[in-house]
């Protein structure tokens, strides 16, 4: 008798049942506990759909973790504890999943709301977890067909490896070369392919010059007709920075008394081939403008766009009452987060030889002569400008000091230097054993402690809440220090963390860093430069009342006033 071609209805499994069986429960609630971890506070806020999309990552990457741990224990030929995972067993971790997400959820909007208030932020909608949850289920649903397409190819890979190795070797074998594939297509593909499209629209964009923006007709502006760089080869930041230059008359307004208006010397990417080319066409604009003639000397290193940032330039003018010269370059087009991904030797060899050109130009001049020579940096302008010191430059002929804002992570000297502080300090707020070369402040603390200062004075301005200052590579395994009690002022006290989740959360709170208000984050407050700049420049004749004068000005400056 010929046989059906199918077995009966009965005997074959639904198709409920066949996907039921490729489900892991430990999956569920590893995916679950890495969901429920993602919606507790991290540093920077986050709205409805970047909660959402990270908690689908986190679910999908706690699945992940469980699948490829039991896969690996069974290319270990190591023993099953129970066998295969039931459908009562699969329904009891499932009920499980469901609970730890709605008891997690349901706290969702009380734990933003703890680094909302203490930013001044509008509290969240009530409605947030019932977002939060359609979001994260569609992303990972879309993460997790991804990840069993992947598995599906690396098998087929494992039987095929298997017909030349042993099986054992030929799991190892797959899983290592499918590994490798599916790095090949994140920083291949897509990595490079987000980096060339950020790079394309970058340079668009640096180019374009709005119609209401004309070149200056002030000889002593960059741009001008009189100057050595084209105002088309300054680059959209520079053309801003060098169309704001405060005036003589608004100083005044302001401080009262002589003032002087503040010289920007400012260099595009675009003015020339290499980084020495570019510097040294910056130090003979700042020659022809007279920039050595000024009290005070600034090399300012730009965030990765090329900006600088108006808040702590224009304190600085005010407070010296415009007898200050600046002078810059760009090295990029990339915000700074994507720069230090992929180019953060460019910044530190701009740097170098910004720093090194101007340096060179100072020293020929008699000593009498020379002003006050000062190095400041944002962001990745903070750690090209620490890169840019010689230690022989510190000791013979030094500079004045430095005011570094926002310094990465990265960052060579200020890890050695958090490293070393007094233990009884915070890490987000180090106090150095005497503090008379180098003081952390955020704003308001830590410029006052230690002894007096010496020839050198340095201040790093950082906020508790900055991930750009604060992200940790390690906070994949371990805790960072930073979350030890006491916490800094803007940081929530439901902050914990957990591992791998946490990487995550401060990876996606460096691209937010900027997203949120001033004098938090990554986004530093005018007034709190003055203390900062104070403390390394020294201006003279300043009172509690003129201090108070400034402040109100920069508030409205930073407010968007005139």
């Amino acid at each position: 008798m010929k046989r059906p071609d199918h077995p009966p209805t009965a005997d074959r499994p639904s198709a409920l049942r066949r996907i039921a069986g490729n489900v892991s429960g430990m999956g569920l609630v590893l995916g679950a506990l890495f969901m429920a971890a993602s919606l507790t506070p991290s540093l920077i806020p986050r709205g409805q759909g970047v909660q959402g999309v990270l908690a689908g990552v986190c679910f999908a990457s706690g699945y992940g973790v469980a699948v490829l741990g039991r896969w690996i224990w069974v290319t270990l030929e190591l023993p099953l504890i129970g066998g295969r995972t039931g459908r009562g067993l699969l329904l009891a971790f499932a009920t499980a999943a469901a609970l730890i997400v709605g008891l997690f959820l349901a706290r969702a909007t009380d734990w933003q709301n703890s680094i909302r208030a203490p930013m001044g932020m509008a509290l969240a909608p009530p409605g947030l977890p019932l977002m939060i949850g359609a979001i994260a289920l569609a992303v990972a649903a879309v993460l997790l067909a991804g990840g069993k397409l992947i598995a599906l190819l690396v098998r087929r890979l494992i039987r095929r490896i298997a017909w030349l190795v042993p099986r054992r070797a030929a799991h190892l074998l797959g899983l290592i070369i499918g590994g490798i594939l599916l790095w090949s297509l994140a920083n291949g593909v897509l990595f490079s392919g987000f980096i060339r499209m950020a790079d394309t629209s970058a340079r668009t964009l640096d180019a374009v010059i709005p119609p209401d923006i004309l070149p200056p007709a002030d000889p002593l502006l960059p741009g001008s007709p009189a100057s050595l760089v084209a105002w088309e080869d300054l680059g959209r930041e520079g053309r801003s920075y060098v169309a704001t230059t405060p005036t003589a008359q608004a100083i005044a307004a302001v401080t009262g008394g002589s003032t002087m208006q503040p010289l920007r010397a400012y260099v595009g990417l675009n003015a020339a081939d290499t980084a020495e080319d570019r510097a040294a066409l910056a130090v003979a604009e700042l020659d022809r403008i007279g920039g050595f003639d000024r009290s005070v000397l600034v090399v300012a290193m730009p965030t990765g766009t090329g900006w600088l940032d108006p808040a702590a330039m224009t304190t600085l003018e005010y407070l010296h009452r415009g007898d200050v010269a600046t002078v810059a370059i760009q090295y990029s087009y990339l915000q700074s987060w994507i720069s230090l991904l992929v180019e953060p030797e460019y910044s530190a060899e701009a740097g170098r030889a910004l720093f090194s050109a101007v340096r060179r130009h100072w020293l020929t001049l008699p000593e009498a002569d020379r002003p006050e020579l000062y190095l400041y940096g944002l962001s990745l302008g903070a750690y090209s400008s620490q890169q840019s010191l010689r230690l022989s430059e510190m000791i013979d002929q030094p500079f004045a000091g430095a005011l570094w804002v926002g310094p990465p992570f990265v960052s060579p000297l200020w890890q050695t230097l958090t490293r070393e502080r007094d233990p009884a300090s915070p890490e987000w707020l180090p106090r150095m054993e005497r503090g008379q070369t180098v003081r952390f402040t955020n704003g308001r603390q830590g410029l006052s402690v230690g002894d007096p200062w010496g020839g050198i004075r340095i201040v790093y301005l950082q906020y508790a809440s900055d991930p750009i200052v604060f992200f940790n590579t390690g906070s994949v395994w371990r805790r960072p220090d930073w979350m030890s009690a006491p916490r800094g002022p803007d940081v929530s006290p439901d902050l914990h963390w957990y591992p791998i989740v946490s990487f995550l959360q401060l990876a996606l709170d460096m691209a937010l860093a900027l997203h949120v208000p001033m004098g938090h984050g990554h986004l530093y407050a005018h007034e709190d430069h003055i203390a900062p700049w104070m403390a390394v420049t020294q201006p003279q004749g300043w009172d509690v009342a003129g201090l108070e004068r400034l402040r109100a000005h920069l508030l409205a400056l930073q407010s968007g006033g005139d």
